[in-house]
């Protein structure tokens, strides 16, 4: 047609079959990495069969789906159809029917969140079991999940019957000797530093260097906690809430609070048997009433030395109510239950980032209202208050 030239074979440019081959290769390795890869993230993913459809179930379903992770449900199994309707969409089928739907669905693990055990078929659960699916229990799952333990849907029977709380005596003497160690070579290598904060307070505002405080320590035995002193003095004060204090943190203090650098005359009182660098935060002991009124297990903290910092303080920020420290509560009871020498390093290592990027840990969230139909687990639930506005003495 006029105007339109098409060029010959001959006139296209000459392409090297080396380039070819090679833009080929690179191709095929790139979609060979992606399908490797697709099979890996299919092997690490854990496929959970969930067996039960009550609040236990949903709040398992809840963390599982509002946190990245590898877990993924595959469905629920119940006696009967779900009464709650957000669980309807994920059941499967009945008991009866657990041989088939684990062929269907192939669990790696099945959890068992039904709230009634005597209807559970485990005869069923053990083929599955000797088939290399793993069958756990839901607060056992939970606590793996989160890093916490779930108080509020637990009674004593059920935590004697659980797993940890090893605390032998070679263990706490080997820990100990490590800990009044750490401390004596943190004191020498920080003298030069407790000194120069020592003088920042002074002249920052008026009032002592130290803040002392009486604190609940092992087996409730109370003792002088030692910090530097973040804020002025005052005669009458709101509480001693954090939220309710902040006018009167210095601005010295303000830096300490934020690089933790308070907390450093501690190390005293870990050389004199009081506290450990690792464990639950310690309460002053005008709190001690209330909170074991109101806080379900409050009493196993005393089982161990507090710490200068803990697995609650780098997963959750300062509480400024009754109901944030119950969450914290269940980040100290994981750790009495769960504690390693492995789980401390975990805590110092998390500490370190916190100072080094001075920041805090997160805000602590509350409980809401995850609680079990369980009337025998309920009675435990009920004890957590949903609205408080006590005036109390958290630390500081």
């Amino acid at each position: 047609m006029p105007g339109i030239f098409l060029a010959s074979a001959d006139a296209l440019p000459a392409v090297d079959p080396r380039y070819v081959a090679g833009l080929v290769a690179l191709v095929g390795s790139v979609v060979a990495a992606g399908a490797a890869g697709t099979r890996i993230r299919a092997r690490l993913t854990k496929r959970i069969l969930i067996l039960g459809s009550g609040s236990t179930a949903s709040m398992l379903i809840e963390e599982i789906e509002s946190r990245p992770s590898h877990y993924v449900v595959v469905g629920v199994v119940d006696r009967g159809r779900p009464a709650d309707g957000a669980l309807v969409s994920k059941w499967l089928g009945c008991f009866e029917q657990l041989p088939a739907i684990v062929d269907r669905v192939r669990p790696t693990h099945i959890v068992l969140a039904n709230d009634q055990r005597h209807d559970i078929p485990f005869e069923m659960l053990l083929h599955s079991r000797v088939r290399g699916v793993r069958v756990e229990d839901a607060l056992d799952f939970y606590e793996q999940l989160t890093g916490t333990v779930a108080i509020e849907a637990l009674t004593p029977d059920r935590l004697v019957r659980s797993n940890g709380f090893t605390n032998s005596r070679p263990a706490r003497a080997g820990a100990r000797a490590l800990n009044v160690l750490a401390a004596a070579i943190g004191l020498v290598l920080c003298a030069p530093l407790l000194a120069v904060v020592a003088l920042a307070v002074k002249l920052d505002s008026r009032g002592p260097v130290f803040f002392v405080q009486r604190r609940a320590g092992l087996d409730g035995r109370s003792f002088p906690l030692l910090k530097f002193r973040t804020m002025r003095p005052c005669d009458q004060h709101l509480s001693e809430w954090e939220h309710d204090n902040k006018d009167r943190i210095t601005p010295v203090g303000r830096w300490l609070r934020r690089l933790r650098l308070d907390e450093l005359p501690q190390l005293i009182n870990v050389l004199r048997g009081e506290m450990n660098l690792i464990g639950p935060r310690p309460h002053p002991t005008c709190n001690t009433d209330l909170f074991e009124k109101h806080i379900a297990f409050y009493s196993l903290r005393s089982a161990v030395l507090p710490g200068i910092t803990g697995w609650a303080q780098v997963r959750q920020g300062y509480a400024n109510t009754l109901e944030e420290e119950i969450e914290k509560m269940r980040y100290d009871l994981y750790y009495i239950k769960n504690r390693t020498l492995w789980l401390d390093a975990r805590i110092v290592l998390e500490t370190v980032g916190l100072v080094v990027r001075a920041r805090t840990a997160p805000p602590a969230r509350t409980l809401g209202a995850r609680v079990t139909s369980n009337p025998k687990t309920r009675a435990n639930a009920n004890r957590i208050p949903v609205v408080v506005g006590q005036a109390l003495a958290p630390p500081r």
